[in-house]
């Protein structure tokens, strides 16, 4: 063995490992955008797709995961969230695509493409696929979190991966380093190391706080990078392809702020609570006050309607308060959340009652346009959990009721800063991406190279 073979077997970082592949050969079911996305996706081996909700994921995964079954001969993965596992299974019968759908850790008779969901990969051999898709990847943006951690150890012998999520948290470069490193491309301390300076601080009441910035002059190299191992698009006319079919209908969102008549303890009125602490209290405190606007919300609504909490105390009370409506508690068994979900995704139940952590991931609801929101500070659930509805196939108008007291507001601050920076994050990698893009081009040379007088 040459020691440049040697030191290659014993790296995780590598790029293009993927057979050459053209869009042409991709299945017909995929729309031209998605057939660019599969393409490159297959021809690098290890990749990441953060495409908008609506723009065909599942169909990238499905098409990606089957070609390496029929290159290798061997099963392909694909972990996705709970309940997702049912409709990824019923985009593959639709597709014609063969998949297997298990969750004890069964494997079919002969090579296809298994699809599972997170909870369940302990039950699964890493030695039984040629690939691997993570679905709604972001669940592993957490590094200090299990899930990352058992994923990523799960895939470090897998040869061929591919991560897929709607959209990165706002600005959350961590979750960029956890997808390099699930990946096998650049370990996540490696990236804060290279691209960012860590600075620490003290707050008011003398506790150190930590934050990273970009390095002079590493933001340009780092969205280039990153740009190397993933595709990012909104709408298919930030790959360069039209967006006809793929129009969104209005979105409303309408704030409620509900006076409560509970007050923190030694407070007159109810004033914007000024940390964590003081948002939690008046959030228990207005429970009764937001989910009786919430009720009476849906009493003048007669389609179906979904209900974000964060606590349990406000699904309980949403579900007595509204009788017939159905809710899925974190305590459930997984049988049961599934049924649930899946009931309301049939139109068998009107109300759902649900918390973003649980339903907010890649499910489509597009049947539904109504819903309410009690939020809290992370931007990421709210997208999420409002694309459940506003996504390309829906055609109704959507309406989002945001329910909030007086002591929240900050929590709607906190929502509109970090929308503006999920946008600006969006536009600086369609940006690069399209740069890279270009360069790739530019590298076919269609000019004639011209030879100096004085050398002829």
């Amino acid at each position: 063995m040459r020691y440049e073979d040697f030191i290659q077997a014993k790296t995780r970082y590598r790029y293009g490992i993927g057979a050459q592949f053209n869009a042409d050969d991709c299945p017909s079911f995929l729309f031209d955008f998605q057939k660019d996305l599969v393409a490159w996706a297959v021809t690098m081996g290890r990749s990441a797709v953060f495409a908008d909700c609506g723009l065909g994921k599942t169909a990238i995964q499905l098409a990606w995961a089957d070609h390496f079954v029929q290159k290798e001969n061997k099963s392909a993965l694909i972990l996705t969230p709970l309940s997702v596992g049912i409709q990824t299974k019923s985009e593959a019968d639709k597709f014609g695509v063969d998949a297997f759908r298990s969750r004890s850790g069964e494997l079919p008779d002969t090579p296809k493409i298994v699809v599972t969901n997170y909870e369940q990969l302990h039950k699964f051999d890493a030695r039984d696929f040629c690939a691997v898709v993570c679905d709604e990847s972001s669940c592993i943006k957490n590094f200090k979190s299990k899930r990352k951690n058992d994923v990523t150890d799960f895939l470090n012998t897998i040869e061929y991966r591919l991560l897929c999520t709607a959209t990165a948290a706002p600005n959350d470069f961590w979750e960029l380093g956890t997808s390099s490193e699930a990946l096998g491309l650049m370990g996540f301390r490696d990236m804060i190391t290279k691209f960012f300076k860590q600075e620490t601080s003290k707050d008011h009441h003398g506790w150190g706080r930590t934050k990273y910035r970009f390095r002079g002059h590493a933001a340009e190299p780092f969205w280039c990078w990153v740009c190397s191992w993933a595709r990012s698009l909104r709408r298919p006319s930030d790959a360069g392809f039209s967006d006809a079919g793929f129009d969104l209908p209005p979105l409303t969102e309408t704030e409620y702020i509900v006076d409560c008549e509970k007050k923190r303890p030694g407070m007159l009125f109810a004033l914007p609570g000024k940390d964590l602490n003081e948002q939690r209290a008046e959030r228990r405190n207005s429970i009764p006050e937001r989910c009786e606007k919430a009720a009476e919300i849906a009493s003048e609504v007669s389609g179906p309607m979904v209900f974000w909490c964060e606590l349990n105390a406000e699904g309980d009370r949403l579900q007595h308060a509204m009788k017939g409506s159905s809710q899925v508690k974190g305590s459930m068994p997984d049988d049961e959340k599934e049924s649930i979900l899946k009931a309301f995704g049939a139109g068998e139940i009107n109300r759902l009652i649900i918390k973003p952590k649980i339903g907010a991931w890649g499910l489509n609801w597009q049947h539904c346009s109504d819903t309410v929101s009690f939020p809290s500070h992370s931007y990421e659930q709210y997208y999420q959990s409002i694309r459940r509805f506003y996504r390309f196939g829906q055609t109704s108008e959507v309406k989002v009721r945001i329910i909030v007291n007086e002591g929240e507001a900050g929590i709607l601050q906190s929502l509109r800063r970090k929308a503006k920076q999920s946008d600006e994050m969006f536009e600086s990698i369609v940006s690069h991406m399209n740069d890279a893009l270009h360069l790739v081009k530019i590298e076919k040379f269609t000019e004639k190279e011209r030879m100096p007088v004085w050398l002829s």
